[in-house]
């Protein structure tokens, strides 16, 4: 039980250190899950005196107006032997035995958050002080709530006052210490009235009342002591401060205490409740009950912890990483990202994602419906035929073989096949261009920085077109070589009709027949056929290797080269990240930092216990 008031300090420490002041919605924060005591009253209740008599210490600002302007979390470390010291968290290796120093240091970290104006801030100071004469204990000291604004404030502060009290004590773990004065009606005590906002059942509200050696002479605050002018879940305690008077003679708080001490065991009143009054039994009440309300929460906190923690993890992975800062760093990291992009290209063409099978359907089906709707048979009518053949004899008839006739028949029908062929190159080119875009899409990495993934986008086409033009060039070459070089043994195969072909005492008329046509015709269709056929498996091929797999090798080669050419303000355009999402992921990590360090602190109290 003893390490754990240690714990949390440790934790509220920490939350401070990496920006967790509580009452955050855009991030989760520790600092509302963990159980604290927060001190509310009204200006001039004898709050600070409260807080001065369980240290024993003289330390806090004092003046008229409101004197305490930002919260002061005050950690208390009971020491077994040696000399008094105080220590901040804005500087952690100065100790301060001096506490007059200690309260100047209050009064200026103040004016440097909030300058030397009266305004207040939310963002706390940390003071821990460690001596013999203290219990652990941590004690959360907030502005004192006020009625009226003073000169140099805004007419705000009054309800910016009661926003920030209200927003320490309305968590469910924060334990309330309200005080208020026995020298006014308790129906008009601040504390009282924002306490019973929060906690209507008195369930975490301890009631402290001072000021009960200046009530008028012939009244006294037995009533409210033991709980029947208003009844809270614990007892009150009522406490004896050093009169102004004592303060202004620098009367010591250990001889304080010793006549707040004698106050309650000598007043007729109050003798039978001296047990439980007193700043040094408050300050041991307190430090007990936040023992046990520590020990009850620690399960709870550590699920939550465990829970937040994995959260902040996938949000940062979703984030991305930082932007490196040297030049380095940064073509690194562009690198990377252009690896990732590119990994996810050769997926989809592998069928580890969909999208690559389209590129099979282009020559599995378009690709052999297009050559079919050529239709070469009506290419080779009869009367194309008989054109054609005539316009290649020209004013001499052939001999014994229409050669140039049959030349030109075929490479007329041979060259309807480059639209088919392009059409292919083509039709893979849209293919491999939306699996480009597919895969822009599905790199997380790319969203991050607008600017690179306009530039890999624009460099990836770029590649895909120049690797479209040589699969143009190379797939129209196939059918030109077709067309330029016959496959001879092809036509030394085919039956010879020595009576149509080969006759050539025949008359030209005889040598046009229809039956010799239609015989030409014939044999140029199933030349053209088994050409058609054997281009139908070479044009894939052919485009397979100038597009798909030269996409797969090299689609970012050129984009890489350029980039080894950049400087740094170059690479730095690339990485153009939202300068929210920057934001973001800088406080997320260091939420997760502190969510990290406090399931660690967690844990090593749980194994020592």
């Amino acid at each position: 039980m003893e390490n754990l008031i240690p714990l949390i300090n440790r934790l509220q420490r920490a939350c401070t250190a990496l920006g967790d002041h509580g009452g955050e919605k855009a991030l989760p924060t520790l600092w509302d899950a963990l159980p604290s005591i927060a001190v509310v009253g009204g200006q001039s209740s004898g709050k600070s005196s409260v807080l001065e008599s369980v240290v024993g210490k003289d330390f806090l600002p004092r003046g008229s107006g409101i004197v305490t302007r930002r919260p002061l979390v005050l950690q208390l470390h009971r020491i077994d032997e040696g000399k008094e010291y105080a220590e901040f968290g804005h500087l952690p290796r100065k100790r301060f035995t001096d506490f007059t120093a200690v309260r100047k240091e209050i009064t200026d970290e103040t004016d440097r958050e909030t300058g030397r104006s009266k305004q207040i801030s939310s963002v706390p100071i940390y003071l821990s002080i460690y001596s013999p004469n203290v219990v652990n204990l941590t004690l959360i000291d907030l502005p004192g709530l006020t009625k009226v604004a003073v000169e140099g404030q805004s007419e705000s502060i009054v309800a910016d006052i009661e926003n920030m009290v209200r927003s320490f004590i309305e968590k469910p773990n924060c334990i309330i210490l309200a005080v208020s004065p026995a020298n006014q009606d308790l129906a008009t005590s601040d504390a009282i009235k924002i306490s019973r906002e929060v906690d209507p059942k008195g369930e975490r509200t301890f009631g402290v009342l001072t000021k009960i050696d200046l009530m008028d002479q012939g009244t006294d605050a037995v009533d409210i002591l033991e709980g029947r002018a208003y009844k809270l879940q614990f007892p009150w305690i009522g406490v004896v401060n050093r009169s102004q008077a004592d303060i202004n003679k620098n009367v010591d708080m250990i001889a304080a205490r010793r006549r707040e001490r004698e106050y309650f065991a000598q007043t007729s009143e109050y003798k039978h409740l001296a047990s439980r009054m007193g700043s040094e039994h408050l300050g041991k009440v307190l430090s007990q009950h936040l023992e046990s309300v520590i020990k009850s929460r620690i399960p709870s906190l550590q699920s939550l912890i465990s829970k937040t923690i994995i959260e902040l993890e996938s949000e940062l992975s979703r984030l991305g990483k930082p932007i490196a800062t040297d030049a380095g760093g940064k073509l690194y990291m562009i690198m990377e990202i252009c690896r990732i992009f590119d990994g996810v290209f050769k997926e989809h063409l592998d069928g580890i994602r969909p999208g690559g099978d389209k590129i099979y359907n282009v020559f599995d089906s378009q690709l052999p419906s297009a050559l079919k709707r050529l239709q070469f048979d009506k290419h080779l009518s009869m009367d194309n035929v008989r054109k054609l053949i005539t316009e290649a004899d020209g004013y001499q008839p052939h001999l014994i073989a229409p050669e140039q006739g049959y030349r030109r028949l075929i490479e007329t029908a041979l060259i309807t096949i480059k639209g088919p062929a392009e059409t292919a190159v083509e039709a893979v080119h849209g293919i491999l261009k939306e699996l480009v875009h597919k895969s822009i899409s599905e790199t997380v990495e790319l969203k991050q920085y607008p600017s690179l993934k306009v530039e890999v986008t624009n460099a990836a086409n770029d590649s895909l077109n120049r690797m479209k033009e040589e699969s143009r060039r190379a797939t129209l070459q196939l059918v030109e070589m077709e067309c330029s070089y016959l496959t001879v043994d092809f036509f030394r195969k085919l039956p010879q009709d020595v009576e149509k072909g080969g006759n050539p005492t025949h008359s030209i008329f005889d040598r046009y027949n229809d039956s010799y046509l239609r015989r030409i015709g014939s044999n140029v269709l199933s030349y053209v056929n088994m050409v058609c056929s054997g281009l139908r498996n070479s044009i894939p091929k052919s485009i397979v290797y100038c597009q798909v797999r030269e996409a797969k090798r090299s689609l970012l080669d050129f984009f890489f080269a350029e980039l080894g050419k950049k400087e740094s303000k170059q690479l730095s355009k690339l990485l153009d990240e939202d300068p929210a999402v920057m934001q973001r992921r800088s406080s997320l990590a260091k939420r997760l930092e502190l969510y990290r360090a406090a399931q660690a602190e967690i844990d090593s109290v749980s194994w020592s216990k």
